[in-house]
């Protein structure tokens, strides 16, 4: 509320009337002379800006989006990194290698900031990383996770595609999109931190038919949401399945067996060695993979189970329930009780993979923690994997004229 004070004459108010108004009015009086003010000493008193417009104002200073070299590839390749931040001290740093996050900064429930993405301090550590198929932070494509044998038929006609996990595609293949060099171009709008990142694939890259354009955009908004949106299109039929790849640990280091989930699905996709679906959609209920009810990850991880033996823990797609297309659902939720973080992950996606990184075995080092078995977890929304040899499940084909578009957002909070 702006303050503003009418004079009417030349009377002089006294010293407690005076201060009254002015106190009133959201003036302070420091520096004002309470007698013998003229009437144009008076009129030029600034007026109170609304405390509201200031506090939006100085949160749009704090909002930032910069740029900077983070080291050159082997080839010679520049790499740049974009460091996102709002005006509650949340930072995301993304690199154009692999459109990968390198660190997420958050507060713990008392205030206390803290990196919660596994990952690396130098270029050359992710591009060795490349070696042990972690994917770091990284955005996958073109397919998220399994195709069975690196094959799958499309309009008639059979399609092979790399095979770099056994005799399996995973990932998008032997160089997927978490090692393409993407075009990077940070921005700040509408008080959000953004980067947005663009990637042409030529057509017949890793066996898969078209050139697909794809841009993905990272918002970092006021309310503490990290805001992705996956675009692409294609000039030939062909499958896309894209996802973020980033692994947490709500507590920064440490195991996370103690840190609750929740996911909200009735049921799993179980696996066959190989981790390839069955084709089986299974219910959760009565087994390990219930999760619709906060649980620790460690509760049933090593229970007599097959499927978890089979992944040497949890890897496996669950199957969210029901909404509509482009509609944003709660997908899961994690909270750490130490240090009272909670990332809730919200996608538009039909199924998340929850990973709780069964296969780092200690070999990797980075950021001061050596990542052994359950030192991160991660939540990768997706199509189910293997679609497109399952013409029964949604599906993952896209087509010219059509525009691929999908969202994923990571909340962070606390208890």
């Amino acid at each position: 509320m702006k303050g503003h004070i009418a004079h009417q004459g030349q009377g002089k108010y006294s010293s407690s009337l005076l201060s009254f108004c002015l106190k009133a009015a959201g003036f302070s009086l420091a520096g004002i002379a309470l007698a013998g003010c003229s009437p144009a000493e008076q009129n030029s008193a600034p007026s109170a800006k609304p405390a509201a417009t200031e506090q939006h104002a100085m949160n749009e200073s704090k909002v930032s989006a910069t740029e900077k070299p983070f080291g050159t590839l082997p080839d010679g390749t520049e790499v740049k990194l974009v460091t996102l931040k709002n005006a509650n001290g949340i930072e995301v740093d993304v690199m154009s290698y692999g459109g990968i996050i390198t660190k997420m900064i958050t507060p713990d429930a008392k205030g206390n900031m803290k990196d919660i993405a596994l990952g690396f301090d130098t270029l050359d550590e992710y591009v060795a990383s490349k070696t042990n198929n972690v994917y770091f932070g990284a955005l996958i494509g073109r397919y998220g996770n399994r195709i069975a044998d690196g094959k799958f038929t499309l309009d008639g006609k059979e399609y092979t595609l790399a095979t770099n996990d056994g005799d399996n595609h995973l990932h998008g293949g032997t160089v997927g999109f978490d090692q393409k060099v993407w075009g990077i171009k940070p921005f700040v709008k509408d008080g959000k931190a953004c980067v947005e990142l663009t990637l042409t694939s030529p057509d017949g890259e890793e066996g898969y038919p078209g050139t697909l354009a794809t841009k993905v955009v990272y918002e970092l908004t006021a309310d503490n949401k990290l805001d992705m949106q996956f675009t692409a299109t294609t000039d030939k039929p062909t499958i896309v399945n894209l996802t973020q790849h980033s692994y947490f640990n709500l507590a920064g280091s440490g195991s996370i067996l103690d840190q609750q989930i929740q996911i909200n699905a009735d049921e799993y996709t179980p696996t066959r060695p190989g981790l390839i679906p069955t084709g089986e959609v299974a219910s959760v209920e009565g087994t390990p993979f219930d999760f619709r009810q906060p649980k620790a990850i460690g509760k049933d991880i090593n229970v007599d189970n097959e499927q978890l033996t089979m992944a040497g823990g949890f890897d496996h797609n669950f199957v969210l329930r029901p909404h509509a297309k482009g509609e944003l659902v709660l997908a899961a939720k994690v909270t750490d009780p130490a240090s009272g973080r909670v990332l809730e992950v919200l996608t538009d996606e039909p199924a998340i993979q929850f990973y709780s990184g069964n296969f780092l075995d200690g070999s990797l080092k980075g950021k001061g923690n050596t990542y052994t078995k359950n030192s991160g977890f991660a939540l990768e929304p997706q199509h189910n994997p293997d679609s497109p040899n399952h013409p029964e499940w949604p599906t993952t084909e896209l087509r010219p004229g059509e525009t691929y578009q999908i969202q994923i957002v990571y909340h962070f909070t606390t208890i």
